[in-house]
Protein backbone atom coordinates (compact mmCIF):
# COMPACT_ATOMS: atom_id res chain seq x y z
CA UNK A 1 0.00 0.00 0.00
CA UNK A 2 1.52 3.53 -0.74
CA UNK A 3 0.86 6.75 1.31
CA UNK A 4 0.85 10.25 -0.18
CA UNK A 5 1.24 12.50 3.19
CA UNK A 6 2.68 15.10 5.31
CA UNK A 7 4.69 14.93 8.59
CA UNK A 8 2.04 16.14 11.62
CA UNK A 9 5.11 16.14 13.94
CA UNK A 10 8.66 15.32 14.09
CA UNK A 11 9.40 11.90 14.07
CA UNK A 12 10.98 10.04 17.40
CA UNK A 13 12.93 7.33 18.27
CA UNK A 14 11.22 4.46 21.03
CA UNK A 15 12.84 1.16 21.99
CA UNK A 16 10.75 -1.91 22.37
CA UNK A 17 11.29 -3.79 25.86
CA UNK A 18 13.69 -6.19 23.48
CA UNK A 19 15.91 -3.26 22.65
CA UNK A 20 14.54 -2.97 19.01
CA UNK A 21 14.46 0.92 18.00
CA UNK A 22 11.52 2.22 16.10
CA UNK A 23 10.75 5.45 14.91
CA UNK A 24 7.49 6.77 14.97
CA UNK A 25 5.47 9.46 13.44
CA UNK A 26 2.07 10.79 12.39
CA UNK A 27 0.91 11.72 8.85
CA UNK A 28 -2.25 13.13 8.12
CA UNK A 29 -3.70 12.63 4.16
CA UNK A 30 -5.68 15.45 2.81
CA UNK A 31 -8.60 14.72 1.16
CA UNK A 32 -12.52 15.93 0.26
CA UNK A 33 -15.66 15.82 -1.49
CA UNK A 34 -18.47 18.04 -2.64
CA UNK A 35 -21.67 16.83 -0.13
CA UNK A 36 -25.21 17.04 -1.93
CA UNK A 37 -25.23 21.02 -1.38
CA UNK A 38 -22.20 21.28 -3.55
CA UNK A 39 -20.14 22.51 -0.67
CA UNK A 40 -16.57 20.94 0.34
CA UNK A 41 -15.66 18.76 2.94
CA UNK A 42 -12.40 18.23 4.03
CA UNK A 43 -12.09 14.40 5.06
CA UNK A 44 -8.55 14.70 6.31
CA UNK A 45 -6.74 10.93 7.83
CA UNK A 46 -4.44 11.20 10.62
CA UNK A 47 -2.22 7.83 10.22
CA UNK A 48 0.70 6.70 12.79
CA UNK A 49 3.26 5.73 11.31
CA UNK A 50 6.28 2.99 12.17
CA UNK A 51 9.81 2.51 10.74
CA UNK A 52 12.12 -0.53 11.86
CA UNK A 53 14.44 -0.17 9.39
CA UNK A 54 17.06 2.35 10.83
CA UNK A 55 17.06 4.84 12.92
CA UNK A 56 19.00 7.31 11.13
CA UNK A 57 15.51 8.85 8.96
CA UNK A 58 14.77 10.14 12.26
CA UNK A 59 17.16 13.65 11.64
CA UNK A 60 15.51 14.42 8.33
CA UNK A 61 11.54 13.14 9.04
CA UNK A 62 10.57 16.85 10.31
CA UNK A 63 7.20 18.54 10.60
CA UNK A 64 5.48 19.50 7.78
CA UNK A 65 7.82 17.40 5.36
CA UNK A 66 5.90 15.86 2.41
CA UNK A 67 6.47 12.29 2.35
CA UNK A 68 5.30 8.69 -0.18
CA UNK A 69 5.07 5.68 2.15
CA UNK A 70 5.00 2.25 1.18
CA UNK A 71 4.23 -0.66 3.62
CA UNK A 72 1.40 -2.30 5.28
CA UNK A 73 -1.68 -1.78 7.82
CA UNK A 74 -1.37 -3.47 11.20
CA UNK A 75 -3.57 -4.16 14.28
CA UNK A 76 -2.12 -3.10 17.75
CA UNK A 77 -3.01 -2.75 21.18
CA UNK A 78 -2.08 -1.48 24.65
CA UNK A 79 -2.70 -0.82 27.81
CA UNK A 80 -1.86 2.87 29.33
CA UNK A 81 -0.48 3.31 32.11
CA UNK A 82 -3.64 4.11 33.55
CA UNK A 83 -4.39 0.53 33.14
CA UNK A 84 -7.19 1.43 29.59
CA UNK A 85 -7.17 -1.02 27.27
CA UNK A 86 -6.53 0.63 23.57
CA UNK A 87 -6.46 -0.62 20.51
CA UNK A 88 -5.72 1.14 16.45
CA UNK A 89 -3.88 1.01 13.53
CA UNK A 90 -0.33 1.37 12.70
CA UNK A 91 1.28 1.72 9.05
CA UNK A 92 4.11 -0.69 8.71
CA UNK A 93 6.43 1.61 6.81
CA UNK A 94 9.03 -0.02 4.37
CA UNK A 95 9.96 2.85 2.38
CA UNK A 96 9.83 6.66 3.10
CA UNK A 97 10.48 8.94 -0.04
CA UNK A 98 10.43 12.48 0.60
CA UNK A 99 8.31 14.15 -2.22
CA UNK A 100 7.59 17.89 -2.59
CA UNK A 101 6.56 20.53 -0.03
CA UNK A 102 9.56 19.54 2.65
CA UNK A 103 9.95 21.15 5.83
CA UNK A 104 12.38 23.58 5.68
CA UNK A 105 15.61 24.58 2.93
CA UNK A 106 17.66 22.26 3.64
CA UNK A 107 15.39 19.51 3.70
CA UNK A 108 14.10 20.93 0.52
CA UNK A 109 18.04 20.51 -1.23
CA UNK A 110 18.73 17.25 0.31
CA UNK A 111 15.40 15.68 -1.07
CA UNK A 112 15.77 17.51 -4.31
CA UNK A 113 19.46 16.46 -4.81
CA UNK A 114 18.46 12.22 -3.85
CA UNK A 115 15.55 13.27 -6.18
CA UNK A 116 17.67 13.91 -8.89
CA UNK A 117 20.15 11.07 -8.11
CA UNK A 118 17.50 9.01 -8.64
CA UNK A 119 16.51 10.36 -11.59
CA UNK A 120 19.61 10.20 -13.19
CA UNK A 121 19.80 6.50 -12.25
CA UNK A 122 16.95 5.60 -13.66
CA UNK A 123 17.34 7.76 -16.99
CA UNK A 124 20.82 5.50 -17.30
CA UNK A 125 19.12 2.28 -16.83
CA UNK A 126 16.98 2.90 -19.36
CA UNK A 127 18.61 4.69 -22.60
CA UNK A 128 19.22 1.45 -24.10
CA UNK A 129 15.98 0.37 -24.48
CA UNK A 130 14.33 0.31 -27.92
CA UNK A 131 11.39 2.42 -27.31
Amino acid sequence: MNIFGRLTGNATVSKTTEGKEVVNFMVVVHDGYKNKQGQWVDDDAFIQCAYWRTAKVVSWLKKGLCVELTGQISARAWQAKDGTLNAGLNFNTSNIKPTWGTASKDDAVQATNAQNTNNTAKEDETDDLPF
